[in-house]
């Protein structure tokens, strides 16, 4: 190659994400881990279960670069928080949160780029969320952490289903204000929605 070929030559950026969305991806990462050690009991009846904000931001990049940037957010949040406590379950049970509840709604969003399009998608993400929670309490919970159905079976009605329904229409609420709040701020410009 010719000196002046090389000189014109351009470096195409073959990234699915640019450098720009990487580092707010990064970013979101370390808030959603400072987050998940935010722990607050919601139901009396069962304290163990507590709730954090933690999928906000991970929802906020999904919303603003798609249901993979999204999921990708959730999921090193939850391996850094399970690595600095240990709690492994924990983080597999975090990601499975992450798929369940940020991958539809941001999938939905993505599709139907509207203000209406972020309300379906995230009652959708409520209620795949809500539904894993209960399917990975009876599976992973089970094998690794109860040791038998016969111990979640009777708090799935009273304590796991209307905890995760909280939980995530917390997550919900919170992920409209911020993201209406910095969407201008982080989202590429071409798919950014003006208005509602």
């Amino acid at each position: 190659m010719s000196q002046a070929t090389a000189a014109n030559a351009t470096i195409k950026n073959t990234n699915r994400w640019s450098t720009r969305q990487l580092v707010t991806m990064a970013l979101m990462c370390a808030i959603a881990a400072l987050l998940s050690f935010v722990q607050i009991p919601i139901l009396p009846a069962a304290p163990f279960l507590t709730y954090d904000p933690s999928l906000m931001p991970a929802m906020v990049c999904g919303f603003a670069f798609g249901p993979g940037a999204g999921f990708a957010v959730g999921a090193v949040a939850a391996i850094i928080h399970s690595l600095m406590l240990g709690e492994w379950v924990g983080g597999l049970m975090n990601i499975c949160a992450t798929l369940f509840f940020v991958v539809p709604a941001a999938a939905i969003y993505a599709r139907k780029h509207t203000f209406a399009g972020a309300i379906i998608g995230l009652l959708v993400g409520c209620v795949i969320a809500t539904a894993g929670a209960v399917a990975a309490n009876l599976t992973i919970g089970v094998w690794f952490w109860y040791g038998s159905a016969d111990v979640i079976m009777p708090l799935i009605l009273p304590a796991v289903l209307p905890f995760n329904l909280i939980k995530t229409v917390l997550n919900s609420a919170l992920t409209l204000l911020v993201y209406k709040a910095v969407s201008n701020l982080i989202t590429p410009k071409k798919d950014q929605v003006k208005g509602r």
